[in-house]
């Protein structure tokens, strides 16, 4: 085991205590971090040192719901305009993942995996649909998650909009893949059980979903309540709400990520706490489909645990967080509302999320927990403590860049040049010509 020694750095904890502690220092043992503390105290030998001078040190930012697979349809202009949310569905996502073909699952991910190393996104927690390319398809993202080296939970997308048949591949892979990652029983990859909406997935399917979950014990990924549609569907079909639909099948629980949740009632978040399910809020996407906002301060209040994810909009953490904190002034109509129950879902919550599938510790730096570590250039221009850290982190850390990514020990990226063996201009021009031809299809 190699060790490798962060010093001169202003480390931030993280943790239900964060400290930042000036002049400190993170030794890493392996992949595993061993002590941190003040650099004074490190004076031994180590294989490696890293000096942090200027650099803020911090746990890796997670990503809990995303969708790498949208990477496909940047620049695309061959769309009809939409008049709702289950229009765009139908007239692009729809669209599109009827077109992927294993490569593109492959290189879709390919390309925001090396961006989230850039942006110091270390974790993420992927949803994904490929209908008429399901047997294999998260094989093919496993592949681009382990050469860029960042850590994965994968899941496919099952949805009775294709066909039973189509729904039944979906239950498979998903079989296959739980069943290859727990006979691995690596570090970097997880997976759950990916189903899409309740209002794509009939009561066969989710019954079925159910069962095959129920042995395997690695929680549901889905979209919640995503838009009024989907309650609207639920009702006229099913005669309950969404999140009432989804505990009576006994797809709730602390394993599963409800992505969303825009449109829940009172009734429906005290179902969500009750089974300790997470939720996961995606400010960007909810803004961009104009389906609504949820309110996140609510759950909050109601000691729900929300994570933040991006939903493919971006791989940049930061970026989401500051869309997290406008959404809701502007909701509220109040301009001081909002701010640590937006900070928390990042800080807090996403950690506390990803811990729940990964049994080593992660997204705090820590003796014992994964050595998933990042490093940013920051001068501070005013005090730098506990109790300034959260707005510094959302209105100067989020303007500067990532210096170094760090994974499981590994050095992936130092002095903001990629460390792994990765050729961008050639995978970007491969994407690029199956991009091509996938638009042909379109």
């Amino acid at each position: 085991m190699a060790t490798l020694l962060i010093k001169n750095g202003t480390v931030v904890t993280l943790g239900d205590k964060n400290r930042v502690i000036e002049d400190g220092a993170v030794l890493i043992d392996g992949s595993l971090i061993k002590a941190v503390g003040k650099s004074a105290d490190f004076t031994d030998d180590y294989d490696r040192v890293i000096d942090a001078r200027n650099l803020v040190v911090l746990p890796g930012f997670i990503n809990t719901h995303m969708h790498f697979y949208s990477t496909m349809v940047r620049g695309l202009g061959k769309i009809k305009p939409a008049v709702d949310f289950v229009d765009l569905l139908k007239k692009l996502w729809w669209r599109l993942d009827k077109q992927l073909v294993l490569d593109d699952c492959y290189y879709s991910a390919l390309i925001p995996l090396i961006e989230a190393v850039k942006k110091g996104t270390t974790t993420l927690i992927d949803h994904h649909a490929s209908p008429f390319a399901v047997a294999g398809s998260l094989d093919r993202i496993a592949r681009a998650v382990g050469e860029v080296g960042l850590r994965a939970s994968l899941c496919y997308e099952v949805s009775d909009r294709d066909g039973e048949e189509i729904a039944a591949e979906g239950l498979k892979e998903n079989v296959r893949f739980i069943e290859r990652c727990k006979a691995e029983d690596g570090e970097s990859l997880r997976a759950m059980f990916g189903l899409h909406a309740s209002f794509t997935v009939s009561e066969k399917t989710l019954k079925r979903a159910v069962e095959l979950e129920k042995d395997l014990d690695v929680g549901f990924h889905l979209h919640v309540a995503e838009a009024a549609s989907d309650q609207e569907h639920c009702l006229e079909n099913f005669g309950m709400r969404v999140v009432e639909r989804l505990e009576k099948a006994g797809v709730l629980g602390r394993k599963t990520i409800a992505a969303h949740c825009v449109h829940v009632d009172d009734n429906e978040m005290d179902l969500l706490k009750a089974t300790d399910t997470s939720v996961v809020h995606n400010p960007q996407s909810n803004i961009n489909n104009a389906v609504g906002v949820a309110d996140i301060i609510k759950m909050a209040e109601k000691d729900i645990r929300v994570g933040l994810g991006t939903d493919a909009m971006t791989v940049n953490m930061l970026e989401e967080l500051r869309q997290a904190l406008w959404i809701h002034h502007l909701a509220n109509e109040n301009p001081s509302v909002g701010f640590m129950e937006s900070m928390n879902t990042l800080v807090t919550n996403n950690a506390r999320i990803a811990r729940r599938y990964w049994d080593m510790g992660i997204g705090e730096l820590r003796e014992g927990y994964a050595a998933d570590i990042i490093l940013m250039e920051y001068y501070p221009p005013t005090p730098f403590d506990e109790g300034t850290f959260l707005g510094h982190l959302g209105f100067g850390l989020s303007q500067v860049s990532v210096d170094t990514t760090i994974v499981g020990g590994r050095i992936l990226m130092e002095g903001g040049e990629l460390k792994i063996d990765v050729d961008q201009e050639a995978i970007a021009g491969e994407s690029r010509k199956l991009a091509a031809r996938l638009w042909e299809r379109f």
